[in-house]
């Protein structure tokens, strides 16, 4: 998928939000650009960090650095789906939570690819001077990024959201790239999965008040007063026929709604068509 698109797609989900809405999530997504440019000072400063980390990173094969860039990828598509419309959002799966080692790695390996991209003399010198050589031009980065957002929380949006959507089509188009050459399965056309664990534990348990209502997967009907299982798009089924159902794939047997997994690809898709969905109302 081209940046552009990418681009084009998530600013028409967010030009479909409501203010308070969209205010939200700009100081969400303030909050979490600041902790992760605290981490990736501290990295730099560090040359001990620095070097471990660097060192992490050669160990990696391509499908594992694809997995990383995919998984940082995921958690800012959570960020920005995760209050979308629901009251009560469901809650994140496993796999959009990411350890202080592996956000260190991956900050420092989107770092060496705009480096590569944009500055590429400053990686062509000893890997001795990787670090101050990277720090410096994280520094100017830095600055414009203090400068543009030192107004209170929410009084210029577009100075954080625009560097935040930039770096979401750029590891996109990281992921798609890394897949292509050999990395592991991009984000588009990924097979069913189940539902995660989180997902199902939460699901809710309701009496059924109307009698005459089958469970489409076993045909019966749903006696009156039952408690059965109502997923997030409200259809209901028996529990002993949804749970064996939801541990096969995410998907409502009935409109095809999908709920979390726990796979970072399907995850990734199912993330991408709530953005699509919202930014085509």
């Amino acid at each position: 998928m081209a940046m552009e698109e990418t681009t084009s797609t998530i600013m028409a989900a967010l030009s479909s939000l409501p203010s308070y809405h969209l205010t939200n999530l700009t100081n969400a997504i303030l909050s979490s650009t600041r902790r992760h440019h605290h981490r990736l000072t501290f990295l730099l400063s560090s040359p001990t960090l620095f070097s471990l980390t660097l060192r992490h990173l050669h160990t990696l094969s391509l499908p594992q650095k694809t997995l990383l860039i995919s998984r940082h990828l995921l958690s800012s598509l959570h960020l920005l789906t995760q209050s979308k419309l629901s009251t009560s959002p469901l809650p994140p799966p496993a796999s959009t939570s990411m350890r202080d080692r592996e956000i260190d790695a991956v900050l420092l390996l989107l770092l060496l690819c705009e480096t590569h991209k944009h500055n590429p003399e400053a990686l062509n010198a000893p890997c001795s001077d990787w670090r101050l050589n990277l720090s410096k031009l994280f520094s100017d980065t830095l600055l414009t990024f203090s400068y543009s957002s030192a107004p209170p929380l929410g009084a210029c949006s577009g100075s954080v959201l625009i560097p935040f959507i930039e770096t979401v089509s750029r590891c996109w188009r990281l992921v798609d790239v890394l897949a292509c050459d050999g990395g592991g399965e991009s984000g588009k056309g990924v097979n069913e999965v189940a539902a995660s664990a989180a997902t199902v534990v939460s699901l809710p348990a309701v009496g059924v008040s109307v009698g005459g209502r089958e469970c489409v997967i076993c045909k019966d009907e749903m006696r009156v007063g039952r408690d059965v299982c109502e997923l997030p798009c409200q259809h209901l089924f028996h529990w002993m026929c949804i749970l064996p159902w939801l541990g096969k794939r995410n998907t409502c047997p009935c409109c095809r709604f999908r709920l979390p997994s726990d796979d970072v690809f399907g995850e990734i898709q199912r993330l991408w068509e709530v953005l699509v969905k919202i930014g085509s109302r």
